[in-house]
């Protein structure tokens, strides 16, 4: 009988194995680690998305019809009367003393070349060019239809998104900030202007910038465009003379009207920026189903 040995010889095998255990930390094979999967909320319910995408669609036709119905007189005015020699800004074509013409915008008496763009483009004089109104060619009846039916649907598609804001409770909980928010204004411009975007719980709430801008545009920008739109009505004008005089007159008021509608363009490209470098794809998807995944922030060792 062959009796085994008290200490046998380990195979290579044995060998390499025991190498690779007993080998310090930076030494031994590690495998990569998964990054962890998505937690997927329902972010926006069906009304929201409803009305956002109205009132998108609303907010690019207005725009564009009322660049068209601006071409008609492209100048804008404080006050009651519409004098030329005291305009705040005017758009129009201009011929050189070398016959060539020129379009010129002209702010607050400053007057700035803008040819190909503003004024004069494709060889034709016109305040904007027809690829920035609705319709396309100058048809100030057409623009009118458009921006009137519009607008209506615009008012109405809002009045019914702050009603079920009020009835859900989507205002009070997602909307306007609390205090916690509001002291943390400082930080959050921070991270915006370092494009840093929070991830996991903290992605779950809208920050406070998005807050303040949602309930500026919300209850200070869409009421203002609308009533300032109303004021330039005669018949409102004859219903609520008082409108009119609030906004310092109908050249006043389409001034103003004016304003607010390049504030939203301003928020449009802030917003659509925002989307982008935050995740196009998801944002997407979450203003489409309702459904936004949640990348969970990543903790080092």
């Amino acid at each position: 009988m062959v009796e085994s040995s008290p200490n046998p010889v380990p195979s290579p095998a044995e060998t390499a194995q025991a190498a690779l255990l007993g080998s310090p930390p930076e030494a031994r094979i590690s495998e990569p680690v998964a990054d962890p999967p998505p937690t997927w909320i329902y972010r926006h319910s069906l009304p929201v998305r409803v009305g956002h995408w109205i009132n998108a669609m609303c907010l690019f036709i207005l725009i564009m019809s009322g660049l068209q119905i601006f071409n008609a007189h492209p100048a804008l005015y404080w006050g009651n009367r519409s004098d030329r020699n005291e305009a705040l800004l005017s758009i129009r074509p201009m011929r050189m003393e070398n016959g060539e013409i020129k379009g010129i915008t002209t702010v607050f008496g400053h007057a700035f070349d803008t040819t190909g763009i503003l004024g004069y483009s494709d060889q034709r004089g016109r305040a904007f060019p027809a690829w920035a109104t609705l319709p396309g060619p100058q048809w100030l009846a057409m623009g009118r239809q458009w921006h009137l039916f519009f607008a209506w649907v615009f008012v109405i598609t809002g009045g019914f998104f702050v009603f079920y804001g009020l009835l859900s409770r989507h205002l009070s909980h997602d909307l306007i900030p609390n205090q916690g928010d509001l002291r943390s204004i400082g930080p959050a411009v921070k991270n915006h202007l370092l494009f840093r975007h929070v991830q996991g719980e903290a992605a779950k709430r809208y920050n406070v910038l998005q807050k303040l801008a949602y309930i500026t545009v919300l209850f200070g920008l869409a009421p203002l465009i609308v009533l300032t739109g109303l004021s330039m009505s005669p018949m409102i004008d004859t219903a609520f003379p008082w409108l009119l005089n609030l906004f310092g007159g109908r050249q006043g008021a389409r001034t103003i009207h004016f304003i607010a509608c390049f504030s939203f363009v301003g928020f449009i490209a802030i917003h659509v920026i925002q989307v982008i470098i935050t995740g196009f794809f998801n944002n997407m998807r979450s203003m489409i189903t309702g459904w936004f995944a949640i990348k969970e922030a990543r903790h080092g060792s």
